[in-house]
């Protein structure tokens, strides 16, 4: 199955149309449910016929309770309409290159469950209730979806990565509340470190590796890369993750910790005062100074446990980049620093 269509791969030059799959959504938003109750959600990166995450609210619309559901997409994706499709049959005609919005405020089931099945949002899609072209090109950033926007409660998609830099201080100015896929490196963008740091923005349930449905365009890699039995393409993007900034419960469990501190086996940086440690379950228990760790200790950040001081990435990125990540002479990749609150274990 696949999913959004990524925005602006011929604007940007970027190889942003990847496509999430419906597990990799489940598993994550199966911890937000009581969020959404009541609640308008808003899938503004997402084609109605091609969209996992459209396809599961759909799905769940009544299981959630929800109040209404918004999808639009960007007209000129090279897979509007035209390669994927929602239903396995492919049956659905839709106009290529266009860019369309559908609005739900429910979804009519005849089946036992109560509950709408893909057959009940086909027939909705092909239904006077279906999608309606948009004025302009489906740009998340254009005033028809700015609107839209500002009606919405949530947003859940999978932005274009190219574009993160852009997406997330939108909702952040429109004060939104999201659950976005995105990966862990976009934390040190310097136009995002400082969302993190504040405690507007922390990680979700599910990180790692994940696997994304990709066009037939995309060129063979040599890792991460593999053909199924149907000839589809597809790419595993590592340090994957989730942005939200509702109040998950993973966020208040504090690390177990237990190794000693010795400046033998935690070293200071050469170019700023905290020590350096390389995986978090190797984080002192008895340390109480700056740490510097790699920015996957976000998927165990817990913000009682820990402040997030700083970043050790260029040295100039923004006022809390304080240094390069120097070692005995040699650089390291990019470092949170980090400082425990209290002095309780």
């Amino acid at each position: 199955m696949a999913t959004n269509s990524n925005l602006h791969m011929s604007r940007a030059g970027k190889a942003d149309e990847f496509y999430t799959q419906l597990s990799t959504i489940e598993d994550e938003l199966s911890h937000y449910r009581p969020f959404f109750k009541d609640k308008v959600v808003f899938c503004n990166c997402d084609d109605p016929y091609e969209s996992n995450f459209f396809k599961y609210f759909c799905i769940n619309f009544k299981r959630l309770e929800l109040k209404r559901l918004i999808c639009t997409c960007y007209g000129t994706s090279p897979f509007a309409g035209t390669q994927l499709s929602l239903f396995e049959e492919d049956n659905i005609e839709t106009e290529p290159k266009k860019a369309y919005k559908i609005i739900i405020d429910a979804i009519p089931t005849d089946n036992e469950s109560g509950h709408p099945s893909l057959g009940d949002v086909e027939k909705l899609l092909r239904s006077d209730k279906g999608p309606v072209l948009l004025n302009g090109d489906g740009d998340f950033r254009s005033p028809e979806c700015v609107a839209l926007l500002d009606q919405a409660d949530i947003c859940v998609t999978n932005p274009p990565f190219s574009l993160m830099k852009e997406y997330i201080p939108l909702l952040i100015a429109k004060k939104k509340s999201f659950i976005i896929l995105g990966n862990t490196n976009h934390v040190t963008f310097k136009e995002l470190f400082n969302y993190f740091k504040t405690d507007q923005i922390w990680l979700g349930y599910t990180s790692g590796h994940f696997w994304f449905r990709v066009p037939d365009y995309y060129e063979a890699k040599g890792t991460d890369y593999k053909q199924d039995e149907m000839g589809q393409k597809w790419r595993r993007m590592g340090n994957s993750c989730w942005f939200t900034n509702l109040d998950i419960d993973s966020r208040h469990m504090p690390l177990d910790l237990y190794k000693k501190y010795t400046p033998e086996e935690y070293p200071k940086y050469d170019t700023y005062d905290a020590i350096n440690v390389d995986d978090t379950k190797s984080i002192p228990c008895d340390y109480f100074g700056e740490i510097g760790v790699p920015v996957t200790f976000l998927c165990k950040h817990c913000k009682e446990q820990f402040e997030i001081t700083g970043e050790l990435h260029h040295g100039s990125d923004n006022p809390f980049d304080f240094a390069k990540p120097v070692l005995k002479g040699k650089e390291k990749y990019v470092r949170i620093v980090i400082k425990r609150k209290d002095q309780a274990q």
